[in-house]
Order: structure tokens, then C-alpha cells, then sequence
């Protein structure tokens, strides 16, 4: 394996299935990484610092966007979620991959500073399919549906410029899809010959 992980962002609008698809990939896959957000928000019953979240103030949070400490951001119902350049270098550094679970504009602000980032798109098999989905489970009332498929469908046409797309009509296909991309990057050429053991085993030296 080479000795530099790499980063994978995986962006879905709400309802298509992302954080079930992204914890079956973390439970099959070696070498996965896990980067730690910072946010500005108060940790809700059961979270611990540095854990869940690194807690921060929120004049430490921006204090850190004026450092240019993070790779992505944004506030989301005035809290700031961010994911810090250290964070990332740390596992990277330590031969992990990091999933990144953000939307298009962290996406976008990650493969800005990332370029080799690999980027996958979880669409739904059909909108009627999405909309059903979020009816199905019940947490949010007529008016907040309305406006997470209004935002769902403007997160779609983002997946033109993502590098890879995943239908997610079937579970175990999906989870499959998503642990073929990673393991197909983990082999492009370049990866591979960044391993010194590797080419020093196959006497690739001179390469």
C-alpha cells in the first residue's frame, strides 16, 4: 500500500442512504481513517470532545477560518462544522483514507486544496423514490419535506463535475460500488509506484 493515504468525499442529498452506505464501507474496508470535525455547537448528551467533534467556541472557530486552518466549512443552523487541514494530514500522513461525508461546497473547497481527492455521488434510483423515503421516516413535517426535495433536486445537478456516481436502488449494491471505487484508486499506477517497498521488491527503482 502506498505509504500517503488519500481523501474520499461521498455527498448525497438527504434520504438517499450516505451515512448507512458510508458505516458498511468503515466496517469492510482496512485502512480507513476517520477525521475528526470541529464544530461550535454545545456537545448534545453522550458526545465527547475530540471524539465526535472537536468543541470549540464559536470566536475560536472563526478565529480559526481567519488562520486558514480548515479545508472545508460552513454553518449550518448557526453552528460552524469544519474539517481542519491537520486532521486530514494526520491520517493521510498515516497511510489511512479518509471518507468525508460533506455536500457539494465542502466538496468543492476539498478537491480546490486536494486535487488527487476522489469525489462520489450518491444519487436515489428516482426523486419519487427519495421523497418516499423521506416521508417513510417520519421526522419531518410537510413544509421541511418540501424544502429538503427543493434542495435535494439542486444537490443532484451538482453531480456532473463529481468523478464517480452510485445508485443507491439497492443496499448491499451500493456498499459494494462505493468499496470497488476505493479499492480501484488504491491501484491506479501512480499510488502503487509511491510504495518504495513495493517497487524496491519488484526492482522498479529507476522508475
Amino acid at each position: 500500500m502506498p505509504d500517503s493515504g488519500q481523501l474520499i468525499v461521498i455527498s448525497a442529498p438527504s434520504g438517499t442512504g450516505k451515512s448507512t452506505i458510508i458505516n458498511n464501507v468503515k466496517g469492510r474496508m482496512d485502512k480507513i481513517g476517520y477525521a475528526v470535525s470541529h464544530t461550535s455547537r454545545t456537545p448534545r448528551p453522550g458526545e465527547v470532545n475530540a471524539v465526535d467533534y472537536f468543541f470549540v467556541s464559536e470566536l475560536e472557530f472563526e478565529r480559526m477560518i481567519d488562520e486558514g486552518a480548515f479545508a472545508e466549512w460552513a454553518k449550518v443552523y448557526n453552528a460552524y462544522y469544519g474539517t481542519s487541514f491537520s486532521t486530514l494530514r494526520q491520517n493521510m500522513d498515516a497511510g489511512l483514507d479518509v471518507i468525508l461525508d460533506i455536500d457539494s461546497h465542502g466538496a468543492a473547497n476539498i478537491r480546490k486544496h486536494f486535487s488527487s481527492a476522489v469525489l462520489v455521488f450518491l444519487v436515489p434510483p428516482d426523486i419519487k423514490t427519495l421523497k418516499n423515503r423521506l416521508i417513510q421516516r417520519g421526522k419531518d413535517s410537510d413544509e421541511v419535506i418540501k424544502s429538503r426535495m427543493a434542495l435535494a433536486e439542486y444537490n443532484i445537478k451538482q453531480c456532473s463535475w463529481y468523478d464517480y456516481i452510485v445508485i443507491n436502488d439497492d443496499l448491499e449494491k451500493a456498499v459494494a460500488e462505493v468499496c470497488s471505487i476505493i479499492t480501484a484508486e488504491r491501484r491506479r499506477t501512480a499510488r502503487m509506484l509511491s510504495d518504495e517497498n513495493l517497487k524496491s521488491d519488484l526492482k522498479l527503482s529507476d522508475i
